[in-house]
């Protein structure tokens, strides 16, 4: 049962691009002016807390989420370098999305197996990324696998471009560790370790990584990879390793075996919904490491579960802007484990609303992923309210 009455509605307000600060289902197609780089007819839908990414097509929702963090109206905000990988390899687009993070300060946009989607084309012409000063002045990281007509593409656009090549997860995830360790000059001796074989676990570490500089690197339920053994051993001894799930993801065993190659610290809940709210609430205090959610005044992105694709496409939302972690939804309205953490967040005032602070969301996925009645219920979970209790739409 709920247990809050809901009584917000739904009010259209954004159809414009969105700037942020700087230091499957397809959608409806339809052009619209100033829109030549994707199709979706209305691309944002805001109400007073809550910003929707109006499309379930992970493709499109990348464009859309680049288009409201880059605005490439100058050099200050655009990208340094993006991240182009396979639209339909989840494990190597979530480890990828280590690479948002700086020197790369890029969104990660996708194509599929024989060529660039159009929108993707296009949103690199309009991103035009300045070249990561870190990274040899590389513009874009393609990683995976990847057709020669898909690099032929790229070619045209005449942008410096860099490869991480590779098709089995463990091994891009180590390669990526590498990668990144080398270009920001630093080897992060924290380490998020997720399941390869339940994205609805694992995913809210995607966030953490774009936003920091651990990486995610992959075990399956009873066995630790190779590349992942190896890429440990490279912390000698003193890794921070965070296992992201409960026992029934990710085995005490290979927690146990983890011991070896530094200190291990599980974070988990006993479902999906739980899961990502015990990685928005945790804080290591020795190193930092965690979101430490606990008070009103923050931001959070939101999906569906089954919606993995859409989950990492939102990865810079927690980069640039409102700093946001993943926080897990249904699409008809919230299960009870998340409208109970949100109840707990929402900013209450003394004498006006005006005093602050103040909540915000993003949503990703059209009204067939997360319909117009659950953004409403975020938005008023996320409302400013009396301290002495009431309507908080009541005003002062």
């Amino acid at each position: 049962m709920k247990k809050v009455l809901i009584i917000g509605t739904l009010t259209l307000l954004i159809s414009g691009v969105l700037s942020g600060c700087q230091t499957g289902n397809k959608a409806p197609k339809a052009e619209t002016k100033e829109t030549s780089d994707t199709s979706v007819s209305v691309p944002w839908i805001g109400t007073k807390n809550t910003t929707r990414i109006n499309t379930s097509d992970p493709i499109e929702a990348a464009v859309l989420v680049s288009r409201t963090l880059w605005t490439a109206k100058t050099d200050n905000n655009r990208p340094s370098s993006v991240v182009l990988t396979d639209v339909s390899n989840w494990q190597i687009a979530a480890v990828s999305t280590d690479l948002i993070h700086h020197p790369s300060n890029g969104p990660v946009l996708f194509f599929d197996k024989e060529s660039v989607p159009s929108a993707t084309m296009d949103e690199l012409k309009r991103l035009k990324p300045r070249g990561a000063e870190g990274n040899n002045d590389i513009q874009i990281v393609i990683v995976g696998p990847v057709a020669a007509s898909v690099e032929e593409q790229l070619k045209s656009l005449k942008m410096k471009t860099d490869k991480i090549a590779g098709d089995e997860p463990a091994a891009v995830a180590k390669a990526i560790d590498a990668y990144y360790a080398k270009a920001a000059g630093e080897l992060p001796q924290a380490v998020i370790i997720g399941s390869m074989d339940s994205p609805e676990y694992t995913l809210p570490a995607v966030n953490w990584i774009a936003h920091m500089p651990e990486p995610l690197l992959y075990v399956k339920k009873e066995e630790i990879p190779a590349p992942t053994v190896a890429a440990l051993k490279e912390r000698a001894g003193n890794a921070t390793i965070y296992v992201l799930g409960p026992k029934s993801v990710i085995s005490a065993q290979v927690e146990d075996e983890l011991k070896t190659y530094g200190k291990v610290t599980r974070i988990a809940g006993d479902d999906p919904y739980e899961n990502a709210i015990a990685f928005a609430q945790f804080k290591d205090t020795r190193n930092e490491f965690g979101w430490g959610i606990g008070t009103p005044g923050h931001n959070f992105s939101f999906t569906t579960t089954d919606s993995t694709m859409l989950a990492i496409a939102a990865a810079p939302f927690s980069h640039l802007g409102k700093h946001a972690p993943l926080i897990f939804t249904d699409k008809d309205g919230m299960p009870d484990p998340v409208m109970e953490f949100t109840a707990t967040l929402q900013p209450k005032f003394q004498k006006s609303p005006a005093e602050g602070p103040y909540n915000h969301a993003w949503i990703t996925g059209d009204a067939n992923t997360i319909s117009a009645a659950a953004q409403s219920e975020i938005d008023d979970m996320l409302e400013i309210s009396p301290a002495s209790g009431g309507n908080p739409h009541s005003g002062h």
